[in-house]
């Protein structure tokens, strides 16, 4: 079990390592440029020979690639739907380079097709990323679909629809190619609730039998200032909002997360003393 957050790369993408450390990280993620788009990061032989020795010095072993947010493979805008795909085939290059484990991305929204279609325009740009040519690409990072809080008609909301993607997409690529990354916020927010050891374990237990535990590739671990089942993405401070020190004290407790990383994605640069309470939370198990 490691504990780190969302690292800045301002400076250069080799900066993150270091920065990861100084705040007591032992994994972090990291957007490999703007999250809001714009021009490409290259990263250079150099900089990622630079960026995992960093890595290695500080004994950061695990380390993930967020997509940007821009990311919609169900829009009928064949620049954002194409872009979207041009765009995670990139991160999951990028990753490879850096030696990163896994890349976290959303999927999109329906607004634009309505539900079944963009169901199946999200799954044929899925296989898309990894099939060219009708040649499977391979690429040494998973790429883990993240849970949403549902908000609007953004899709990957609830454990089916996700377990839905996945089992469409290895109907044509390999298995092992897709994971999930599971936030705690958007998840709760979803209606699944964290708030206390009977629940994480129904939630989990849901999760195990609908998409499988051994899927469960990274956790983003953030409070919620949104109501249970609000489907409104309100991240807070750990232990602050309306999952409560208790429930992560829960999911720390979980057997089947024993081994996993999980990722601060908090608010108000509190991360390196919300990395001490899961320490002591840790600690105490």
């Amino acid at each position: 079990m490691k504990f780190g957050a969302h690292i800045s790369i301002a400076g250069g993408i080799e900066k993150a390592p270091q920065r990861a450390h100084e705040i007591g990280c032992e994994c972090f993620q990291i957007f490999s440029k703007s999250p809001h788009g714009g021009k490409s990061v290259e990263i250079t032989e150099k900089v990622a020979s630079d960026f995992q020795a960093e890595a290695k010095k500080y004994d950061l072993q695990n380390y993930y690639i967020h997509t940007p947010y821009y990311i919609n493979l169900a829009s009928a805008n064949s620049r954002i739907y194409y872009g979207s795909i041009s765009s995670i085939k990139e991160e999951l290059q990028k990753a490879d380079l850096l030696g990163a484990k896994a890349v976290v991305t959303h999927l999109g929204s329906a607004k634009d097709l309505g539900e079944k279609e963009a169901k199946e325009k999200l799954v044929a740009g899925l296989k898309k990323i990894f099939l060219q040519n009708d040649i499977e690409k391979n690429f040494n990072a998973k790429l883990l679909l993240e849970i949403t809080a549902g908000a609007g008609e953004i899709m990957g909301d609830n454990f089916e629809e996700i377990a839905y993607f996945i089992k469409e997409v290895e109907k044509e690529i390999k298995k092992n190619k897709l994971g999930v990354c599971f936030d705690t916020a958007h998840a709760f927010a979803s209606g699944y609730d964290l708030r206390n050891e009977k629940a994480v374990k129904n939630t989990f237990d849901k999760f195990d039998k609908i998409i499988g535990i051994e899927r469960l590739g990274l956790v983003h671990l953030n409070d919620s200032m949104a109501k249970f089942d609000s489907h409104k993405d309100r991240h807070d401070n750990i232990g602050n909002g309306k999952i409560g020190i208790e429930g992560f004290e829960a999911i720390l407790q979980d057997e089947r997360l024993k081994s996993m990383d999980f990722i601060l994605e908090t608010p108000n640069n509190k991360a390196g003393e919300e990395l001490e309470i899961l320490k002591e939370l840790k600690g105490k198990i």
